[in-house]
C-alpha cells in the first residue's frame, strides 16, 4: 500500500547510497531500532517511516529511503520509490560516507528544483580515517559545510536536530483563515451539514483545525447545521463577519446569509493553505468549456466507501453532467493514486486535501501545470457551478 503524506506534519527524508548509514542515522535520531541495520547493501528495500515528536518542531515524519545507487530490475524499482519520496518531504538530509558524491549531487539538484532544502551530512565519522576530503568535496560542489556525525556514537546528532529546527522555523505553513477574513473579536459562523457522510460522534479534520485556529486567534466561533441557519442568525446581535460552510451547502447558505457577511468554504480555505488558489480559480472557469466528449478526473485525498451523498462520487458528477451533458466522462482516483500522464483529461478537480501535506499537493499542481491541464478544487468548482464564484472570499 502506498503512503499518503498526512496533514501538515513536517516530513524529513534521508537520502544517500546503499550502506551510507541512513538506517543507523534514523535509529540514532529516534533512539529506537526503527529501521533494520545491516552491513549488507540494499537492506532497506522500501521507504521506512517513523512518526515522532521532535522538541522545538512538534509532530514530524522521518523517512529512511532505499539507496540512490541501487541497480538491477529490483534496484530500479527501489530507486523509483525513493524518487516518489521527493514529492513528500519538506527537508532532505543527504547522507555521505565517501568522497565520491556524483550521485548525491545529482539528487540534490532534483531536490533543489522542487524547492526542498538539503542538509549535507557526513556519517560514520567514527570509522572514517579522515572526513576532510569528503568535506572539501561537498563544500566545493555544493557550497555548504556538511554536518559530521556518527550514528553509532551519536556524535553530531544534536547539531543535526538543531539544523532541522532552524530550517523548520523558516518553513511556515500558511494559516487556514487569513486575518483579512477574521481577526480577534470577530464573529465567525460555521455551517456544517451533518449528513450521512459526516463521521459518527466527531467532526472532520478541516472543521476541527479551522475551529482551533479561530479560537487561538480569539475569534467568537459558533456553529450550526444547515437547517438551523435562520435560528442561529436570529440569536446574533449583529451579522457574523465571516460564514464558513461545506462547499455542498454553498447555494443554500449564500441565499440566507446577511449581505455584509463574507462567505467561504472549508474546501476553499484548505485549497489556499495547501495549494495554488489562483490556479484553481482560473481553472474552474474551464468548466464552461466542458461537453459530452470531455474527460474529467476527480481526485480524493482520503480513501473511503462512497455513499449516496458522497460529494466527489455523486454530487459533483451530477452537477457537472447537468452542466456539460449526461455522457461527460468522469474518472475517480483516491489516496496516493494519481496518474503520471494526465494528457487525456480536460480538467482535474481535487478535494480540499486536508489529509495531504502542502508539499504533496503542490507537486500534483506542478504536474498538472507541466502538462497544461487545468486543475481546480471541490469548493471552487461548486462555487462556479452554483454561479457564485465571484462572490466567494478567501
Amino acid at each position: 500500500m502506498q503512503y499518503t503524506p498526512r496533514s501538515n506534519q513536517l516530513h524529513i527524508g534521508l537520502f544517500g547510497k546503499r550502506n551510507s548509514g541512513k538506517s543507523s542515522l534514523i535509529n540514532a535520531i529516534t533512539r529506537q531500532n526503527t529501521a533494520i541495520v545491516s552491513d549488507v547493501p540494499g537492506t532497506t528495500t522500501d521507504p521506512v517511516r517513523k512518526s515522532m515528536e521532535l522538541q522545538g518542531i512538534g509532530a514530524c515524519v522521518l523517512i529512511d529511503t532505499p539507496g540512490i545507487d541501487d541497480s538491477g530490475e529490483l534496484g530500479e524499482m527501489r530507486v523509483k520509490q525513493t524518487l516518489r519520496v521527493t514529492h513528500q518531504v519538506n527537508i532532505a538530509i543527504m547522507v555521505c560516507s565517501d568522497v565520491h558524491i556524483d550521485q548525491e549531487y545529482e539528487w540534490s539538484k532534483k531536490l533543489d528544483a522542487k524547492g526542498i532544502p538539503v542538509v549535507w551530512l557526513i556519517n560514520k565519522c567514527d570509522l572514517l580515517t579522515t572526513t576532510d576530503d569528503i568535506k572539501q568535496e561537498i563544500e566545493k560542489r555544493c557550497g555548504q559545510s556538511p554536518i559530521i556525525v556518527s550514528a553509532f556514537t551519536r556524535k553530531g546528532i544534536d547539531f543535526l536536530l538543531q539544523k532541522i529546527r532552524d530550517i523548520a522555523s523558516d518553513t511556515t505553513t500558511p494559516c487556514i483563515v487569513s486575518k483579512t477574513l477574521a481577526n480577534q473579536g470577530d464573529t465567525v459562523m460555521l455551517v456544517m451539514p451533518q449528513d450521512s457522510q459526516a463521521p459518527k460522534g466527531r467532526l472532520i479534520l478541516p472543521q476541527v483545525q479551522t475551529i482551533r485556529e479561530l479560537l487561538d486567534r480569539k475569534c467568537l466561533v459558533m456553529s450550526c447545521t444547515t437547517d438551523q441557519i435562520d435560528n442561529m442568525l436570529h440569536t446574533l446581535n449583529r451579522p457574523p463577519k465571516l460564514i464558513i460552510t461545506d462547499s455542498q451547502a454553498f447555494k443554500t447558505v449564500y441565499d440566507k446569509k446577511p449581505e455584509e457577511s463574507k462567505l467561504t468554504s472549508f474546501s476553499i480555505l484548505f485549497a489556499k493553505q495547501k495549494g495554488d488558489i489562483d490556479y484553481y480559480m482560473q481553472s474552474a472557469r474551464c468548466i464552461s468549456r466542458l461537453n459530452e466528449t470531455s474527460h474529467v478526473l476527480i481526485a480524493e485525498a482520503c480513501t473511503h466507501v462512497p455513499d449516496t451523498e458522497d460529494i466527489g462520487r455523486i454530487k459533483i458528477p451530477l452537477l457537472l453532467r447537468k452542466h456539460a451533458g449526461e455522457h461527460l466522462h468522469i474518472d475517480h482516483v483516491s489516496g496516493n493514486d494519481f496518474p503520471e500522464d494526465l494528457s487525456q483529461y480536460d480538467l482535474i478537480i481535487h478535494c480540499g486535501a486536508c489529509m495531504f501535506n502542502r508539499q504533496y499537493v503542490l507537486q500534483r499542481i506542478s504536474q498538472a501545470r507541466r502538462q497544461h491541464i487545468p486543475m481546480t478544487n471541490y469548493g471552487v468548482a461548486i462555487a462556479f457551478l452554483s454561479g457564485i464564484i465571484d462572490k466567494i472570499d478567501y
